[in-house]
């Protein structure tokens, strides 16, 4: 008898143009905040005091790459669980803060799907929109990435 693996990811054939996908939400913590500046080094000023008076940010903002690794982590474990290969470009733009207790999710469209030329694979592009729990948008990026296909 055969086991099935749990929630395997989207293989690139069964991906198309114009597909749209919903992350779960997430609330961000302060345990995320520490760990992920402690392990980075991103130990600014504006991240490692609690009441930083920048002026500029109200409530206790978190480094762009944290908002856009945890749905990059949601997106691990579902979409791209067994089959993403390597990421291979990205392109950022943040458009609002995102603070510790902020709720976050992503939607994410399919932009491109191009088979290479060594088969079993194909490069898929996607545009993801991270929104805070006011459904703010707080972050886009365009990723391309190296997917497996079916044997």
């Amino acid at each position: 008898m055969s086991t099935k693996l749990l929630m395997p990811g989207y293989f690139w054939q069964d991906l198309a143009i114009g597909d749209r996908f919903q992350t779960l939400k997430r609330t961000v913590t302060e345990a995320d905040l520490v760990n992920f500046i402690s392990a980075t080094g991103m130990l600014e000023a504006i991240f490692i005091d609690a009441h930083y008076d920048g002026g500029a940010i109200a409530g206790r903002p978190v480094p762009g790459a944290l908002t856009c690794a945890l749905i990059e982590g949601m997106q691990f474990q579902t979409l791209l669980q067994g089959t993403g290969l390597a990421m291979l470009e990205m392109s950022v733009k943040a458009t609002s803060p995102v603070c510790v207790g902020d709720t976050i999710d992503a939607v994410i469209e399919i932009t491109d799907v191009r088979p290479t030329s060594k088969g079993g694979r194909a490069v898929v592009k996607s545009k993801v929109e991270i929104f805070n729990q006011h459904r703010t948008l707080a972050m886009v990026y365009e990723v391309a990435r190296l997917l497996m296909g079916r044997e």
